[in-house]
């Protein structure tokens, strides 16, 4: 499995966190706790979990999936759900880096 990280610096991690969590419940599987400002969830998405992080400072997202494509898909469904959630904050897409080496 191929794995990115996405981070977005915002104090309302927590925030989007409930949001995108909530939102994707109704159509796939997802876990989440959340605490004051921070909290954590995983969404089972049909290529492989996302997992979402908060924190005070940001907000952090690790996508899996067995091809480039589908983890390009990942981070796209996770960047566009966030848009718009995030509008006020002008929000555009998460800064992503790969955590998989190439081969």
């Amino acid at each position: 499995m191929l794995t990115d990280t996405g981070r977005f610096d915002t104090p309302n991690g927590a925030k989007y966190l409930q949001q995108l969590c909530k939102h994707f419940s109704h159509k796939v599987e997802v876990q989440f706790d959340t605490a004051d400002e921070t909290g954590q969830g995983t969404v089972a998405l049909g290529m492989g979990p996302a997992t979402l992080r908060a924190t005070r400072q940001d907000l952090t997202a690790n996508v899996t999936a067995p091809t480039p494509e589908e983890l390009d898909h990942a981070r796209q469904i996770i960047d566009n759900h966030l848009a718009r959630f995030a509008f006020r904050e002008e929000f555009k897409n998460m800064t992503w880096q790969s955590a998989t080496a190439p081969a």
